[in-house]
């Protein structure tokens, strides 16, 4: 539940309005005068800072948030007063971050009461400014609500009922997938969205791509070999540079890399088909081959026009609006009643102060206020690791600035961290208690051809056989752990015997390693 913001006292300065034309001139300010002004400068830009650290206090439910708000208004108040006397100082400029102040507090009190929570930044709840004849048809006039064209991307695509269906869709049953599409993104939007912003593209499409492809998950893979965030498929990858690295690590797995793929390929797309969101849509899903033989095919008419829309695929049907549909939700979330989280997505770094896998980080940094706790954040963010490897201490760790502190502070020394290292090492044989029967032997006497020991008449113990050793190759996303769970291992054995080194046990897609030890 959202705390409520408080109201600050009300705002006397904006009695200084019709003070304006009164402010000493500005043409003839001095060498002294300018260094003044410098002051009032950072004195105006340190007090608004004060002011908007108060409205962080007061939406976690602080009480120094009221008296450090109404501090930083008084601030403010000085310089505005300092301004009026001080030659060459532009009030209107000072009122500026004043008033701008005032909106953000107006706008922060109507979400605090407003039932549908905090909305989207990029969301200012405009949309609805229009009027419309009442003899519009009803369909229309909400569509004409809805689409508003504030945003260049609304002026890109069309907003039309497969759109609205795609909507209706993430809306409902896909609800949860886009939540989580949207959480996810906001953990690697730093690693994706220069790329893309460099090439001129919609980070909303961007997000639309992610949320339809793999629901933000790193690691998501296909049956038909398409991978990553933005399932590249293994060809279209190797043009734009994604694939095997010689590490055994795909990059198409790596947000940085796909980030970059991703917008040259829409960006090229989108150059060859007249700058067309559906066409570079058809063509990601569909094959650009088909796309671009579409396009000319039809003289560049457009994509929703029945002769070229029955040109493409079911899947690619589907595939086009629900992408735009994605990516609009993501720019007009408050006409939906649709309400994002807020995900501390700052991006930090922190070193493994000893060998550690994403499992023991995950159980001992906690949920941290979050619904799922940080395990998604850090695969993704470090998709080189699979959840059960060890790494290695000292290793940097790409995070954001809350895990790192989690991490701090839970994960190095204490009870949090000695909970999670014993919870990782649990072993479930350990639990299955292996009692030794008493069993009556009766006559001793020595059977023909059953060995017996002198001192007891039992038969000795049968030699084992010499023990006969397999080989296993190492398949794609295998670890030492998992391999010896398969084949009922004692991991120690199996490593000495292929020469894997603790704490990592590190192996490789396509090696061959030696079944020791093991009892499958």
């Amino acid at each position: 539940m959202s705390s409520p913001i408080p109201s600050y006292r009300a705002w006397p300065l904006l009695a200084v309005l019709p003070l304006l034309l009164l402010a000493p001139s500005a043409l003839a300010a001095s060498a002294r005068d300018k260094a003044a002004l410098e002051v009032l400068d950072q004195r105006m830009s340190t007090a608004e800072k004060r002011y908007r650290d108060a409205l962080v206090l007061s939406a976690n439910s602080d009480p120094k948030g009221t008296s450090e708000g109404d501090a930083a208004l008084e601030d403010m108040e000085d310089v505005m007063d300092a301004c009026l006397k001080q030659r060459g100082c532009q009030v209107h400029t000072m009122l500026t971050a004043y008033k701008r102040l005032l909106k953000q507090n107006v706008d922060a009190e109507s979400s605090a009461s407003d039932l549908d929570g905090d909305v989207d930044v990029l969301d200012d709840g405009t949309d609805h400014a229009g009027v419309l004849g009442a003899s519009t048809p009803e369909s229309a006039r909400a569509a004409a609500l809805l689409n508003d064209q504030r945003h260049a991307f609304d002026r890109m695509v069309q907003y039309n009922p497969a759109v609205q269906a795609g909507i209706r869709r993430w809306l409902t049953d896909m609800r949860v997938s886009l939540i989580t599409s949207y959480e996810n993104y906001q953990y690697v939007k730093p690693l994706m969205w220069p790329s893309w912003e460099k090439h001129g593209l919609p980070e909303a499409l961007l997000f639309g791509i992610m949320a339809k492809e793999s629901n933000g998950r790193v690691h998501a893979s296909s049956r038909a070999g398409a991978a990553g965030l933005m399932q590249f498929m293994p060809a279209t990858g190797r043009r734009f540079g994604l694939g095997p690295d010689g590490t055994g690590f795909d990059t198409r797995f790596d947000p940085t890399a796909v980030g970059m793929a991703s917008a040259e390929y829409l960006d090229e797309r989108m150059g060859a088909l007249n700058r067309s969101i559906e066409y570079a849509l058809a063509a990601y899903n569909g094959g650009e081959g088909r796309a671009q033989r579409v396009y000319n095919d039809f003289g560049g008419r457009g994509f929703w026009e029945e002769a070229v829309y029955n040109q493409f695929p079911g899947e690619t049907k589907d595939y086009v609006p629900m992408v735009i549909a994605a990516a609009w939700l993501f720019l007009h979330p408050k006409q939906y009643g649709l309400d994002f989280p807020r995900v501390e997505s700052q991006p930090a770094t922190f070193n493994l102060a000893r060998p550690a896998s994403i499992y023991e980080l995950t159980i001992c940094l906690g949920n941290g206020g979050t619904r799922d706790g940080y395990m998604r954040a850090l695969r993704n963010l470090n998709p080189r690791y699979e959840p059960n490897t060890w790494i290695p201490g000292g290793t940097q760790i790409r995070a954001t600035s809350k895990i790192a502190s989690l991490y701090s502070r839970n994960c190095i020394n204490g009870p949090r961290a000695d909970l999670a290292r014993t919870l990782i090492a649990a072993n479930v044989d350990a639990a299955v208690v292996r009692s030794v029967g008493i069993v009556d032997v009766g006559d001793i006497t020595a059977v023909a051809g059953v060995p017996t020991t002198v001192a007891t008449g039992a038969p000795k113990p049968a030699k084992p056989k010499v023990e006969q050793v397999r080989e296993y190759r190492v398949a794609r996303g295998d670890n030492l752990g998992r391999i010896a769970s398969r084949f009922d291992c004692d991991i120690k054995k199996l490593a000495q015997a292929n020469g894997l080194k603790a704490p990592g046990y590190s192996v490789k897609p396509g090696q061959e390693l030696k079944l020791q030890g093991c009892r499958k």
